[in-house]
């Protein structure tokens, strides 16, 4: 399924479509960083802080803050709403870009303020490790697939800058489900919830980071699929009752 699309009609400057594409390409890069950093921050290989300056419930507080911070600018910003009230203030070709530009800059601040918390619930070596790394790995592999099956360019505000800048106009969206949307209708956000999971260590503050982001990613898939049934009606309704949305069936309809 597409992501709802824009159309950039007429010629602007050559001023004005640099701008335009310097700010997409500016956006991406930040968004690419920090996605890494992510990676990093998820796998438990970036340097971790010192979990003993403050009691437990209160780092457990804020790091749920954080989460709840970074929800609410990630879903209220996709909502139709939002958008059209955004493209007052951001002009529309820049609208796509400064949301992955928020949310990148919402995902720098959870992962530096994130407060770690003492424990451990398992801990695997060996063969058992390799396992896990490699289903962590698989996760992040079906998120990156997943994007280039929606347009990876439209997603992160790339396509709407150049359209804008070379005057071309941007088909309005439609209902497609390639390759892995015939088995679950949110693969991408499947992606994430192995990765979160997927911990040769699992301590407490590994923990906190899956149950606290796979909340998110149930309570805000609906929002999403509200807005999906408002734009593709009946298709969408149709889709919903034949593919499940996040745990795939051992057998499903083609």
């Amino acid at each position: 399924m597409n992501s709802a699309t824009i159309s950039a009609g007429g010629s602007p400057g050559v001023v004005r479509s640099a701008a335009a594409l310097a700010y997409a390409v500016t956006c991406y890069l930040v968004f690419l960083s920090t996605f890494l950093a992510f990676i990093g921050f998820v796998g438990g290989m970036l340097p971790a802080g010192d979990h003993t300056s403050m009691p437990w419930w209160q780092a457990a507080l804020i790091d749920v803050g954080l989460v709840l911070g970074f929800g609410l600018q990630h879903s209220i910003m996709a909502r139709p709403a939002f958008k059209r009230m955004g493209t007052r203030i951001v002009p529309e070709p820049a609208e796509r870009g400064t949301y992955v530009l928020a949310a990148s800059v919402m995902l720098i601040t959870l992962m530096f303020f994130w407060q770690p918390l003492p424990g451990v619930i398992w801990a695997v070596q060996g063969t058992a490790a390799v396992a896990f790394w490699a289903v962590f790995a698989f996760g992040w592999a079906t998120v990156l697939f997943t994007t280039f099956l929606i347009d990876h360019c439209e997603l992160f505000g790339l396509r709407q800058a150049w359209a804008y800048a070379t005057g071309r106009t941007i088909p309005e969206p439609t209902f497609k489900t390639p390759n892995v949307y015939r088995i679950v209708r949110h693969p991408m956000q499947l992606g994430f919830i192995i990765a979160f999971w997927a911990a040769p260590i699992m301590s407490i503050d590994r923990l906190a980071v899956a149950v606290l982001l796979t909340g998110y990613i149930v309570i805000a898939l609906r929002f999403e699929e509200r807005d999906l049934v408002t734009i593709f009606g009946d298709q969408y309704r149709q889709y919903q009752q034949r593919v499940p949305r996040l745990l795939p069936r051992l057998r499903w309809d083609n």
